[in-house]
């Protein structure tokens, strides 16, 4: 039984395939550590986070992808993934505001259920143009691994978010389950 957390959240399955780390990354909210399965609400990430990447080159670059697989709800993700956020050209021993804002950062606003917010890390063989998708919902982060050629990732985290006032689980409305 793995008692890897990206395993255990479905991250590895739902959104990444199996993949060994080998970088570390740091995720910062508020001057908080974030861990993987942290709860936050959307008030605690409304700026975007302080995401560090340890390691000595500075000649290492890494692109940075934030994204919701449970958009607009888990249990219909009609919009999976949505993309958050999406950093490139991030030296190593730096944080991504080093790095080349491709897709400016979206705070997570989830209005059904608890969202998994996912962040993925590759490692850049080369410094390239990477182009901003033309919306958000429904980006697929293995495609975009694929269509860029940066391998599996390097890293993964995420953390879970529901409504401000949200309890988890489902809820009645006038129009039936969410």
């Amino acid at each position: 039984m793995s008692r890897d957390p990206l395993v255990v959240g479905n991250i590895v399955g739902d959104v990444l395939d199996p993949f060994s780390r080998s970088a570390t990354m740091r995720l910062i909210y508020n001057n908080k550590d974030v861990t993987n399965g942290s709860d936050l609400k959307p008030s605690m990430v409304v700026k975007e986070p302080r995401v560090e990447i340890a390691g000595r080159d500075i000649r290492t670059l890494y692109t940075l992808v934030m994204i919701d697989p449970d958009a607009p709800s888990p249990s219909n993700p009609t919009k999976r993934e949505h993309l958050h956020w999406l950093v490139t050209d991030i030296p190593e021993t730096t944080n991504a505001s080093f790095g080349n804002e491709v897709v400016s950062y979206e705070s997570p606003k989830p209005t059904a259920g608890i969202h998994r917010i996912v962040f993925v890390l590759f490692k850049q063989s080369v410094r390239q143009t990477i182009d901003a998708p033309g919306w958000r919902q429904n980006f697929n982060t293995r495609d975009f691994a694929q269509l860029y050629s940066l391998g599996s990732p390097v890293a993964a985290m995420y953390f879970n978010c529901q409504r401000e006032n949200g309890c988890g689980g489902r809820r009645y409305v006038a129009s039936g389950w969410i």
